[in-house]
């Protein structure tokens, strides 16, 4: 492969995000302009967010979660695998961009990195083939020469729609 994109959490590092603050804070947020939030888990109430116009408000709030928890990122095995990768190497996360920096900062892979695309680097989110698509343009090679490596059924889907191979982290 030319390029290697990864996935940032549960991949090159652990993010100990309190997600069940950040639903409850998100459910608030949507209780508070009359949507019904019970239903949606997080992902889908930051899309109940978007569409009841307080969008912004809800990426705040995950975004501040994911810088937090960043700031206390546990390194894993594959962050190795990229600090001595000899081919170009980008992140590709459902994280906020920040926050990926934040982690990659935090255990000196910054700059081992030509780009980091988060979930507000570009206007979709994973499993929507844009964000990996920009990463892999980052990388300037083609698609059908990059490789994403993740944890989830998400990156896979996500890999698939891109165009790019993929393989699931070890372990």
């Amino acid at each position: 492969m030319d390029g290697v994109v990864y996935d940032l959490d549960g991949t090159l590092v652990t993010l100990p995000v309190d997600w069940r603050a950040v639903t409850a804070d998100l459910r608030a947020l949507l209780d508070a302009e009359g949507v019904n939030a019970a239903e949606y888990a997080t992902w889908g109430l930051l899309d109940a967010a978007e569409s009841a116009g307080v969008g912004d408000e809800a990426e705040r709030i995950i975004s501040e979660y994911e810088r937090e928890g960043a700031a206390a990122a546990t390194r894993l095995p594959l962050a190795d695998e990229l600090a001595a990768s000899d081919a170009p190497v980008a992140v590709c996360s459902l994280n906020c961009e920040a926050a990926c920096r934040v982690a990659l900062e935090r255990h000196d892979l910054l700059d081992c990195v030509e780009a980091v695309v988060g979930r507000d680097s570009v206007a979709e989110r994973k499993p929507h083939p844009e964000p990996l698509r920009a990463a892999v343009r980052a990388l300037d090679v083609p698609p059908e020469r990059a490789v994403f490596v993740g944890d989830a059924e998400r990156d896979e889907k996500t890999a698939n729609r891109a165009g790019t191979d993929f393989r699931y982290v070890d372990g």
